[in-house]
């Protein structure tokens, strides 16, 4: 299981909180130090759709001008922006036994791990 993310980010410290104190084996992958792939967000965007990846309630998408915000309009547009900036990328986002999971909900990690 692999657990995407920025570290300082509170939904991703409390995501990795919770696998901890449930004793969820992980790794840890930071966006800052190692971004991902364009082929990895295609293969993210096939899974959950672009619109699930595209934070746009963060503050790099608030930090965005209209016209950049704007021209996120289609996944090829949204990968291209989430490449250049991974922190518009909704967190976490967790790959374990071919599934996806982004973002971080108690309810549903206590469902899939607990």
């Amino acid at each position: 299981m692999k657990l995407y993310g920025i570290a300082n980010c509170d939904t991703v410290r409390k995501a990795r909180s919770w696998l901890g104190e449930h004793g969820v084996r992980h790794e840890w992958v930071d966006f800052k130090k190692t971004p991902p792939t364009e082929a990895q967000l295609e293969r993210w965007s096939r899974s959950v759709g672009w619109e699930t990846l595209v934070n746009r309630r963060g503050t790099t998408w608030r930090a965005l001008d209209a016209e950049a915000q704007r021209a996120i309009r289609d996944e090829r547009s949204a990968i291209a922006a989430m490449a250049r900036q991974p922190s518009l990328i909704r967190r976490p986002v967790v790959e374990v036994d071919g599934e996806l999971i982004v973002g971080f909900e108690p309810a549903d990690y206590d469902r899939r791990f607990g």
